[in-house]
């Protein structure tokens, strides 16, 4: 399976951080304590729409060959994005969160 080309994952800045984790927060993501990570629980009406949310988000995911940590028990999902490459959250997981956002809103 042919996938997008890399590139060098990098830790979000300072200034990337004040720029872009408040709109995320907004929509209910929080920092992970104890970890440079950013973490979210999603209720769904039930288990088809939960799954259908991972569905989208794995294909997402996979094109991106940046995978969540995730947890689905019936209609909850529970997201923790983090890049193991640099150690923390780079623009990576600041597009699939957005990504995420993108589909529970459409």
């Amino acid at each position: 399976m042919f996938r997008s080309i890399h590139f060098q994952n990098f830790l979000l800045t300072d200034s990337e951080r004040n720029e872009q984790l408040p709109g995320l927060k907004s929509t209910g993501w929080k920092i992970v304590e104890e970890r440079d990570a950013i973490q979210k629980e999603f209720t769904f009406k039930d288990f088809n729409e939960a799954f259908g949310f991972m569905t989208r988000v794995a294909m997402k995911a996979d094109k991106m060959d940046h995978h969540p940590e995730w947890f689905n028990v019936y209609n909850k999902v529970n997201v923790t994005l983090s890049t193991h490459d640099c150690g923390g959250l780079s623009q990576n997981d600041i597009q699939l969160a957005t990504f995420m956002e993108s589909v529970v809103n459409n």
